[in-house]
């Protein structure tokens, strides 16, 4: 399958998992600002969990399509359109030649949106990875933002891809910030930096998200944090959720475009289960922060990977399903089945 782009949205862009094991050689890692929400995406198309989609930010593109495919959006409700019909999120649709998808804007909540597609998006690997890295001018589609008249390919599906038609992902796997939100954080790894006093403002104060913001970082307004001395560090390590404070006192969240090393001192990182309420915070949004432990962090991502390991196991059972993808169930049938050289005649039929 085919897209055509007739109208771009405000930030179209191609993202996977990212580009991992080069941030020794100064390439940062890129990828979804939500890796669950694309995950399930994928999950739910019968594709690779890391293949890659299109991410969206607040208005979406308008996409032609040429061949046949499926196609499901997660993440924000932006008001996803099949052919001028609502196209609810987390519900998969099939896509003939001509079908357009477009997105109104106007949605339930939240910032960004993920667009997958039945055999993910093709475009060439750099580093093993498609993910578009702007500022690098790396990878995705010409290493940019994607603009009217481009064309995209999708890559081969899974083999029962019609019969993903209508497969609704769980609730669960929305995550939608509230005006007020809870980030929990583990303290660390520069958190000896700053003063007690400095901490304890850290954890009691409400901050603001600044327009500032982007896909590099979280840029927060609110009480300053004092740091116990020089508010620089020998540049490290950045890990996605890093919280960097620079010397104005202002925290920064690192995102998923994040630099691979800083200078200034982290007084805390959020926990990975998380990072999906951060990639649909909007300008405007407060935001605290809570303090756990490792064991709450780890059993919090077990939380996460257990739900993706759920919305596997429902999608292979709802394409493996009895019953054709057009037109009744048949009660009985012959089929043959090769597997490791070996080849069997089978014959069955249903008990109704």
């Amino acid at each position: 399958m085919i897209l055509t782009v007739r109208s771009p949205g405000m930030l179209t862009t191609v993202q996977d998992l990212g580009r991992w094991g080069h941030q020794a050689i100064g390439v940062p890692v890129a990828g979804a600002m939500d890796p669950l929400a694309l995950r399930a995406g994928n999950l739910a198309l019968g594709n690779d969990p890391s293949a890659a989609a299109l991410e969206i930010t607040l208005i979406g593109p308008e996409l032609e399509c040429e061949g046949e495919g499926a196609v499901v959006v997660t993440g924000a409700d932006l008001d996803a359109r099949l052919n001028d019909a609502c196209m609810p999120p987390n519900v998969v649709f099939l896509l003939k030649s001509g079908d357009r998808i477009s997105f109104g804007g106007k949605g339930t909540g939240g910032a960004r949106a993920w667009i997958c597609f039945s055999g993910g998006i093709d475009t060439p690997l750099v580093m093993g990875s498609r993910s578009t890295y702007i500022r690098g001018g790396l990878g995705g589609y010409q290493g940019r933002a994607l603009k009217k008249g481009d064309m995209i390919s999708c890559g081969a599906p899974h083999i029962l891809w019609k019969r993903t038609a209508g497969f609704e992902l769980p609730r669960l796997t929305d995550f939608f910030p509230p005006a007020d939100t809870t980030l929990r954080v583990m303290a660390g790894p520069q958190d000896d930096m700053f003063t007690r006093e400095g901490m304890q403002t850290f954890l009691r104060s409400r901050y603001t998200v600044s327009a500032e913001s982007d896909r590099m970082g979280c840029r927060l307004d609110g009480p300053k944090i004092e740091h116990s001395g020089e508010a620089d560090i020998l540049s490290d390590a950045i890990a996605h959720g890093a919280i960097q404070v620079p010397g104005h006192g202002l925290p920064i969240i690192m995102l998923a475009d994040r630099q691979t090393t800083g200078g200034y001192p982290k007084i805390a990182t959020v926990i990975s289960a998380d990072l999906p309420l951060l990639a649909q915070m909007l300008p405007g949004l407060s935001l605290n922060f809570r303090l756990v432990d490792l064991e709450e962090a780890v059993q919090a991502a077990r939380e996460v990977f257990g739900r993706l390991e759920d919305i596997r196991i429902l999608a292979a059972g709802y394409r493996s399903r009895p019953g054709r993808v057009n037109g009744p169930s048949p009660t009985a049938g012959r089929m043959r089945l090769t597997f490791e050289g070996r080849t069997w005649d089978v014959e069955w039929e249903r008990d109704i």
